[in-house]
């Protein structure tokens, strides 16, 4: 490899992913290191070459023509003047018919909704051209095979505070047919970028969900009318299932926090500190208390029918109100045992 400087030794490696049209030979021919990754996937290609890759610095780039192997210098430097990863901006340079209209907007919304969910601040996180320092390969531990794998190295890179810079290519048409589904390989990016975040994606919508619920069913029962109406049994019904479903998503999202931790190396100082605090028995105990008002409510709706002579039982409110009481201590009950579950694996250090 050549820059404008020096010249440099280094070695190309080349990914052969179940290739049908001969380049992995000619690239071996070429005197290419080859690798073969039987794997299909963006991700899997990317991993099974950063895996044999030996050099301080590696340079990562799509074999598909889109991108001058003559920018290669301009990430190589950035690296030496201590930026951990490099990601490339295509979006000021995009030449005619490189890149279609449905990625021209995609692109910029997904970028543009990481940057927001996870506090990064990259213009083009699916660029194809990047560099990285290979003693970070460890830190960032990747493991997504498919093309979401580029939003996961952004994620990662910004979870363990690397210094991420950025440097403005050219987008040129590829050769050769794209294998790129909008859609498909769109959802995949805007999964991780969710699945990645479980605050956003379950612990806020629990807790608005069970806010409101608990609204809606304090408002029955202290019958204040809204809009000049009050609310009955189904608006209770719906306050109930709020409750129900907000509490499901709370619970869900504390276990994809602690797997983030426990095993993928996630820095979650919220988490950490209650974990330090909490342990099974909290939970147990919490559960147990719930349960017991719960029962309690099932008590005096028993009570009330007793008086009447287990005739009609006309305490609706209050039996919806009690089993959804029991219900949630019961998912409390559960969530503190998949908690401790999931952090049976973390490090006996942490035990």
């Amino acid at each position: 490899m050549r820059d404008s400087c020096a010249r440099r030794a280094g070695e190309v490696i080349v990914v052969d992913n179940g290739s049908e049209d001969g380049s992995g030979d000619l690239a071996r021919r070429a005197g290419a290191h080859v690798v073969e990754e039987p794997r299909r996937g963006y991700g899997s290609a990317y991993l099974a070459g950063l895996a044999v890759a030996a050099g301080e610095y590696i340079v990562m780039v799509d074999a598909d023509l889109t991108y001058d192997f003559g920018e290669i210098p301009n990430f190589v430097r950035e690296l030496e003047n201590g930026a951990q990863v490099v990601i490339g901006n295509r979006m000021q340079n995009i030449k005619p018919g490189a890149m279609p209209l449905m990625s021209r907007l995609g692109n910029p919304l997904l970028s543009g909704f990481l940057n927001v969910l996870h506090r990064t601040n990259v213009h083009d996180a699916h660029c194809g051209m990047r560099a990285l320092r290979r003693d970070v390969v460890p830190t960032l531990n990747l493991r997504t095979v498919g093309m979401e794998f580029a939003s996961e190295m952004v994620i990662r890179a910004t979870r363990e505070h690397l210094d991420v810079r950025e440097v403005p290519i050219a987008l040129h048409p590829r050769v050769g047919t794209s294998k790129l589904s909008p859609f498909r390989d769109g959802w995949r990016h805007l999964r991780l970028i969710l699945v990645y975040n479980p605050t956003f994606l379950f612990l806020v919508p629990g807790a608005v969900m069970f806010l409101a619920g608990s609204i809606i069913t304090l408002l029955v029962f202290l019958e204040v009318p809204v809009f000049g109406r009050n609310l009955l049994l189904h608006s209770l019904i719906f306050g109930s299932l709020l409750i129900l479903i907000g509490t499901q998503a709370i619970g869900l999202g504390l276990s994809a926090r602690a797997f983030g931790v426990y095993f993928i190396s996630e820095q979650d100082h919220l988490f950490q500190s209650l974990r330090g605090r909490l342990r099974l028995e909290h939970g147990l105990a919490l559960a147990l208390v719930v349960l017991v008002a719960g029962l309690t409510l099932i008590g005096v709706v028993v009570g009330k029918w007793a008086a009447n002579g287990f005739g009609t039982l006309r305490e609706e409110r209050l039996a919806i109100l009690a089993f959804t009481v029991i219900a949630v201590g019961a998912q409390i009950f559960f969530t503190s045992f998949l908690l401790s579950i999931i952090g049976l694996r973390r490090p006996q250090d942490e035990q």
